[in-house]
């Protein structure tokens, strides 16, 4: 159904397998978003890609191991002449499946979490829908692409780029229809766990990491002031008044404020002619 033709290619509601997936991701993401922040979110990406690169380790080491000598023509009842070549073929392209899947995820999910907390900063706890939605569909437009230009146009099956293309925007449709789509399953697994830890409990752990947020601004933006401040104040006072000594009664509560802070006391007086 749906056929239509997208980038020069003609095409239909056909996508990677890859993207079946997606929608607990982004449940999965969200929720531990709200809860425990950035750390948490980055916590389960590495742990995610440290199984992924396990696994590719294992796929890769049982590419090129030999085979036992009843393995090759174990298959060929089925159609399948030498299996340890269709293994290698199969396992081999997801090789490049999987560089694609780890570079691709880890970029995306950096991303979603910092546009999350952005998003956040700005509404605070309310508008869940918004961050949620809206760090979904700058991340996952990366990751829709990423993923397929490493494993398809870089890899052996090298795709031309109005397939790439074609695909890749109907995944990325894909995702942000399921995205729009999963709304309520999110606040439905909001209230699950406002239910479970109590409403104040719940709150508190939603409000900590931005309280932690909007106080490391904060601690950011005093510091940028500090830096400001001091850099202006080693730059010369220049006073113009004839007068010596109410010069010099001008700059001494500058000069005597520098020097509680341990600055160099620099400053000099000049006068007008």
């Amino acid at each position: 159904p749906f056929e239509g033709n997208l980038f020069g290619q003609a095409c239909s509601l056909n996508f990677t397998a890859g993207t079946l997936l997606w929608p607990i991701v982004f449940i999965m993401t969200d929720t531990v978003n709200e809860y425990y922040g950035q750390r948490g979110v980055r916590f389960i990406s590495w742990l995610a890609v440290g199984l992924i690169l396990y696994g590719f380790v294992f796929a890769f080491a049982a590419i090129h191991l030999a085979p036992a000598s009843w393995w090759t023509g174990a298959a060929q009842s089925q159609g399948v002449p030498d299996l340890q070549a269709a293994f290698a073929a199969i396992f081999g392209q997801g090789l490049w499946t999987i560089g694609g899947s780890v570079v691709a995820f880890l970029i995306g999910q950096l991303v979603d979490v910092s546009v999350f907390h952005r998003i956040r900063l700005s509404t605070g706890p309310r508008h869940v829908w918004l961050r949620a939605t809206g760090s979904t569909a700058i991340s996952q437009l990366l990751d829709s692409f990423i993923v397929l230009y490493i494993a398809f146009v870089l890899g052996p099956q090298r795709w031309p780029i109005d397939l790439f293309l074609a695909v890749g925007t109907l995944n990325y449709i894909y995702k942000m229809s399921a995205a729009v789509a999963l709304i309520p399953l999110l606040y439905l697994a909001r209230g699950v766990i406002h239910g479970y830890l109590g409403r104040d409990q719940a709150e508190q752990r939603t409000g900590e990491d931005l309280h932690q947020r909007v106080a490391g601004r904060e601690r950011r933006s005093a510091v940028a002031a500090a830096a400001a401040e001091h850099h202006e104040a080693g730059h010369r006072d220049v006073v113009v008044p004839r007068d010596r000594p109410a010069a010099l009664a001008a700059v001494r509560p500058r000069r005597d404020h520098r020097l509680l802070r341990g600055q160099p006391h620099d400053a000099h007086v000049e006068e007008a002619a």
